[in-house]
């Protein structure tokens, strides 16, 4: 929800006022609006306090030493011997079962329970146990026994033939030797390429990190992203998930690779200068008990709250259970192990929205600020979240973290010292949604650049954000891509140069301007997904039973963007150039918007930032020469053009021409003159002042 428009009346109040609670009311003072909460903003921001001082020792110790329990948990090899620890305190045995006993319980691996506590321990010489071999534990409890692998399993294979998972011991001889030793994302500003490993290429098969590493990757650095976005790294059970339902968080899916491979391709992307951050899932896990945390011991509710909020409504899945210490030491150490072990720079939080609300935020509509402040929050959740970014940004201060929140919750995104819960950044999910809406419901002369402009820069004075057009979720089975919605079939028969009809021209010109209208008003970063960038005609469908387990649909086809003869290449070439154009303002973040004009009848808008001057004429008909647009006095080149017919429009503009600015004596005091553009219908310029 953007900031309210506050008269200078009602801010001198505020800043007159004594301060009350906590102190740590920054966001209250960028937003008055949220005073009457002030007291429930302290009251979260001391319970995280709190909790910073229990897990540090009244800070004798830092956040980073306590989420370090994937050094202890696990199966570790010491220079004498094995020592493997498991947390499960309804268990009364556990035995570790493997290739090295024939998958028979032994004497030799069963662990004790440490007294006092709800954890047990297994301690046996280096001799029994070798890199490679599977295992899981054998636990029993009272009423019942089963095979389970262990929660804080490093690495975790599904056998091809029986589809079983099994933990595997990993210890090469060799640790991974990083090429690159530290490395700073580049943030200004941030462009995010959202991809998935299996589906990275063109073969109907699971794709590899090696693959991706040698044949994508080169393509994003070429595109003139900066980042890349990872999804289903955590190992979970159905590939179909799109890695959403996990069941190893610190394993990386066996799918595409080893744990060295993954290494590779993260320190090959920083080499290229770009950024890796991994999509986590903190939301809640997969229900499968034999892979999964859903039954470790016998209790079901060991990881997961009980009763009603054991299971998410919507997604078939458990959900974990933020008031636990132990729960919290879980996944705060998972957040510390991707960070450490595998140098990834950050994390997209996925489904913060279901995690801020005990509701999830199902069926609300969060019209008004009381709806952040009802008491329906899981303030445990809240807790936790806010911990998570202090410890990734203590654990590395320059890594990224980012939102994926739908309810528009205050201070998400704005620093933990102010009152927020310290994200870098909140995903802005109204956007993909309006240019959905807009597609749909309004025909092509109603597009109002009013609206436009309003929607993408709706979002909070104090909090950065990921503004996109659409994402992965768009491009699944049962929905539709943004260029699908425009063209639809029409682009499996007209996609071909010189053999467009009129609605693929009118599909390739406003996929170029929704993009260029979304990236260039964003006050942090833009993200797009795989494919998406060269208009990708294929949904998204994952192998399945009801596709007879198919990878035709699971893939990104590389070819039809390499092919010149068909139309593909010109959205990849505008891309590319529009980030260009982006990247070349320096400190892009930093400048800001300044409108110049819009006109809803025209259908033009015209805004600038920094020496950037960004011109759209949405009409679908009519075109205008010598239209008058006021601006800082100079000249002007155009260095972006979504007409060019390098890019698949008609070439109606001389792209070559220096405008120079008309003289008005009434507006000699601004510093300001006109500029008369020809701007032909459907299509926007970018111009740069000299």
């Amino acid at each position: 929800m953007a900031t309210k428009k506050v008269t200078e009346k009602k801010v001198a109040a505020r800043t007159t006022k004594k301060t009350t609670g906590c102190g740590h009311i920054g966001i209250v003072k960028n937003d008055p609006y949220l005073e009457p909460y002030e007291d429930a903003i302290c009251g979260r921001h001391d319970n995280v306090l709190r909790k910073l001082s229990q897990f540090t020792n009244n800070g004798k110790k830092s956040i980073a030493d306590f989420a370090a329990g994937y050094e202890y948990y696990g199966l570790h090899m010491l220079s004498r011997e094995w020592a493997f620890r498991e947390w499960a305190p309804n268990a009364t045995a556990i035995y570790l079962v493997g290739d090295f006993n024939d998958w028979k319980e032994d004497d030799k691996f069963l662990a004790h329970r440490i007294e006092g506590s709800g954890d047990w321990e297994l301690r046996v010489p280096l001799k029994y146990i070798h890199h490679g071999d599977f295992f899981k534990m054998h636990v029993k409890w009272n009423g019942g026994e089963g095979e389970r692998i262990p929660a804080w399993a490093t690495r975790v294979v599904q056998d091809e033939h029986t589809k079983i998972f099994c933990a595997q011991v990993w210890s090469p001889e060799q640790s991974y030797q990083w090429s690159v030793k530290s490395f700073s994302p580049s943030t200004s500003p941030l462009l995010i390429y959202e991809c998935h490993i299996g589906m990275g290429q063109d073969a109907e098969k699971v794709g590899t990190y090696t693959e991706f590493k040698d044949n994508v990757l080169p393509r994003i650095a070429k595109d003139g992203y900066n980042c890349i976005q990872i999804m289903a790294i955590q190992e979970h059970p159905y590939y179909g998930s799109f890695g959403y339902h996990v069941s190893s968080f610190f394993a990386p899916s066996s799918r595409f690779g080893t744990p060295e491979e993954l290494k590779e391709l993260i320190d090959a992307a920083h080499s290229k200068g770009i950024a890796v951050i991994m999509d986590i899932v903190h939301s809640h896990a997969v229900k499968n008990e034999a892979e999964g945390l859903g039954n470790i011991a016998g209790d079901h509710n060991q990881y997961f709250y009980p009763g009603e909020r054991h299971e998410h409504p919507a997604w078939d899945s458990l959900c974990f259970d933020y008031s636990k210490d132990n729960v919290t030491h879980f996944l705060l150490s998972n957040c510390k192990y991707w960070l450490s072990e595998f140098h990834f720079d950050g994390f997209r939080f996925d489904g913060v929205t279901s995690m801020l609300y005990n509701s999830h935020g199902l069926g609300e509509a969060f019209s008004g600020y009381g709806d952040y402040f009802n008491g329906h929050e899981d303030d445990n959740a809240i807790c936790y979240l806010t911990l998570a970014n202090v410890l990734i940004h203590k654990v590395n201060p320059k890594a990224i973290t980012i939102a994926e929140e739908v309810s528009g919750m205050p201070g998400l995104a704005a620093k933990f010292e102010d009152g927020g819960y310290g994200f870098d950044y909140r995903m802005a999910m109204n956007i993909p949604d309006f240019w959905i809406k807009s597609i749909k419901e309004l025909k092509d002369e109603d597009w109002k650049p009013s609206s436009i402009f309003w929607e993408v820069r709706n979002r909070r004075n104090d909090e950065k954000t990921i503004s996109y057009c659409e994402s992965h979720d768009q491009a699944l089975v049962g929905d539709k891509t943004i260029i699908f919605r425009l063209i639809d079939a029409d682009m499996y028969w007209h996609f071909k140069n010189g053999d467009e009809n009129d609605k693929v021209c009118r599909g390739i010109a406003l996929h170029k301007m929704i993009r260029l209208v979304t990236v260039s008003t964003i006050n942090g970063g833009y993200l797009n997904f795989m494919g998406n960038e060269f208009g990708h005609p294929e949904w998204i469908d994952f192998p399945r039973e009801g596709n007879n387990w198919s990878h035709k649909y699971a893939r990104r086809q590389w070819n039809l963007v390499d092919n010149k003869d068909l139309d593909y290449h010109y959205l990849g070439d505008f891309d590319r150039e529009m980030l260009k154009v982006i990247k070349s303002e320096k400190n892009f973040n930093r400048t800001p918007i300044l409108e110049i004009w819009h006109n809803d009848t025209d259908q033009i808008l015209a805004y600038m930032r920094g020496d950037l001057l960004f011109v759209f004429n949405f009409s679908p008909t009519r075109s205008f020469t010598d239209y008058g647009l006021l601006v800082p006095t100079g000249s002007y080149d155009i260095v972006l053009d979504t007409d060019n017919k390098q890019f698949g429009g008609n070439g109606l503009n001389d792209d070559s021409m220096m405008h120079l600015t008309n003289y008005d004596s009434l507006y000699v005091d601004e510093r300001k003159e006109w500029l008369k553009l020809y701007l032909p219908a459907r299509s926007a310029l970018v111009l740069r002042k000299n």
